[in-house]
């Protein structure tokens, strides 16, 4: 697996992991956090194409008492909630929350308690204009292969998204990622032929990549497949 890799395209030198045929692994003890403009608000980049616009995927930190400036999603935003609360102006989402806010729609986020969040921003299909707010409450889990268990979040054409929760000592089998493969590991220890990814991990793997992946521990991770072509 590489590690986070800074690549300048043309003259942009805020172009990161945008080469979807690689493999990129972020560990915890590889991210670097950077201040945002908004005084309280830090990020992990870990994709994006420029330094505060188009296409970005980061894990985010608001301190307690901050807030994001008002601002429109041109083509979407889709955050999981990792730790803390996070509100907007249409209510609060605790740990465990997913959101996705369809393009062209906009809010200004803020916290009470402070928030970790994994946010995806303007990469959805112009016509992907589902609004979709799942609390942990509102959760409906189902069984998955092996002793898995699945958590739906959001389809749309070709690409899928999910939580997988795994049990102690759960192998799953061999499989090849069509369309790619985007995980978070959020608890637990993801390990697969390759390595171990703790928690905090960020690991994309590329259309048609393979592996045999298992833990050791109960496991959590959000997954999103079918994106990257």
């Amino acid at each position: 697996m590489s590690k986070n890799s800074m690549n300048n395209k043309d003259d942009n030198e805020f172009y990161l992991n945008m080469d979807f045929h690689q493999t990129v692994c972020l560990r915890p003890e590889d991210q670097e956090w950077l201040t945002s403009p908004a005084d309280g608000v830090s990020r992990v980049h870990l994709e994006r194409i420029a330094k505060e616009s188009g296409h970005v995927t980061s894990f985010v930190k608001f301190e307690s008492g901050s807030y994001f400036p008002a601002h429109t999603h041109h083509k979407g935003e889709e955050i999981y909630v990792l730790e803390g609360v996070f509100s907007d102006e249409n209510g609060d989402y605790p740990a465990g929350s997913y959101i996705r806010n369809p393009p062209g729609s906009f809010h200004t986020p803020f916290t009470k308690e402070g928030c970790k969040l994994f946010v995806k921003l303007e990469q959805f299909k112009s016509d992907d204009a589902e609004l979709v707010v799942i609390r942990p409450e509102e959760q409906r889990w189902s069984d998955g292969i092996g002793g898995l268990k699945v958590l739906p979040l959001h389809a749309y054409h070709t690409e899928s998204t999910a939580l997988v929760a795994w049990p102690k000592n759960e192998v799953f089998q061999s499989h090849a990622h069509m369309g790619g493969e985007e995980i978070v590991v959020i608890s637990g220890k993801f390990i697969d032929e390759y390595g171990e990814y703790p928690a905090g991990t960020w690991l994309r793997s590329p259309h048609l990549s393979k592996h045999l992946p298992r833990v050791e521990e109960e496991t959590l991770i959000y997954v999103k497949v079918g994106h990257l072509q």
